[in-house]
């Protein structure tokens, strides 16, 4: 049936179906996490568990992803929702950054990866941390502009009519079961509105990875520096989860080296195609260019460090 289609269509389709079906998981628990979050965190809680020094609250983000793993795949709806529930901005985006790096099962995938060694994943992590800071840092202390788009704020606006006229109705319902049941709306509203981003974001990952001259960039691993920026170009191309990342990565070390490969494990799962997308549902286009930019001078450093 499809003999007819050139091979690099075919390859093209199996690989956009392979990101698909790979985020797909990771995307639906991001939306269920981003209706639990709606519907029952409140600023009062969030007030009551972080410390109010900013820097604090900045490391405490760093490491919420330890107890409260999410892949990136999922990520960006839930901090859409830490951000509307009056968790500081510096807190969010650093659990933004890190979760799907200090993520346990990341942890465990990229010690596996590089032969049981322990080297690499401990240099993905601090490597994650310290961006984290950094962006932290800046949301903290110097950006005083609104990251969040007045659309973010009317679809709010439109779940709480919706549950308020369901409350007027005739018939109440237990409290818990309406809001299980508002949850359960936001959910499935918060999947449809992120799905298309990643199927456009899926698409054009898979666009790239066919077509884009892959082997000019291998010729460039002679140097460090190009190294390490055709590695972060790599790791926004392949839109790869966090969580088999680790596997290419390190099929990639006898090429490029330490620094490039600690860079492209960094760098992945915090700007690839999909997330700036979804991101891009949520979040002001300027905020998100400056975010990136900061992120790639830190993950750029950090790598010719290593």
């Amino acid at each position: 049936m499809f003999d007819h289609l050139p091979n690099s269509v075919l390859q093209m389709s199996m690989i956009f179906l392979s990101i698909v079906i790979e985020a797909f998981p990771f995307v639906l628990l991001g939306c269920i996490i981003s209706g639990a979050l709606f519907v029952f965190l409140t600023p009062e809680r969030v007030n009551k568990f972080l410390p109010k020094n900013k820097f604090a609250s900045i490391l405490v983000g760093c490491f919420l992803g330890v107890f409260f793993p999410s892949c990136e795949c999922g990520i960006v709806p839930i901090v859409n929702q830490f951000v509307k529930k009056d968790v500081p901005e510096h807190t969010a985006f650093a659990f933004m950054l890190t979760a799907p790096i200090v993520n346990p099962i990341v942890i465990f995938s990229t010690f596996i990866a590089f032969g049981n060694s322990a080297r690499y994943a401990f240099l993905r992590v601090i490597g994650s941390i310290f961006v984290a800071i950094v962006i932290g840092t800046w949301l903290a202390y110097i950006n005083k502009k609104p990251i969040l788009k007045a659309s973010a704020f009317q679809t709010d606006h439109d779940h709480h009519h919706q549950g308020h006229e369901e409350h007027d109705g005739p018939q109440k319902k237990p409290a818990f079961l309406q809001q299980v049941k508002s949850m359960l709306y936001h959910s499935v509203d918060e999947f449809f509105d992120t799905g298309r981003y990643l199927m456009i974001g899926g698409l054009l990952a898979a666009l790239m990875q066919t077509y884009l001259p892959t082997g000019v960039m291998l010729t460039l691993g002679s140097n460090k520096i190009l190294a390490v920026l055709v590695m972060l170009v790599l790791a926004v191309t392949m839109s790869l989860c966090s969580e088999a990342d680790a596997f290419i990565g390190s099929s990639l070390l006898s090429l490029f080296g330490a620094g490039p490969v600690v860079g492209f494990l960094v760098f992945g799962p915090m700007v690839d195609i999909k997330n700036l997308l979804m991101m891009n549902r949520y979040f002001n286009g300027r905020f998100i260019v400056s975010m990136v930019a900061i992120i790639m001078l830190c993950v750029t450093g950090y790598a010719l460090l290593v």
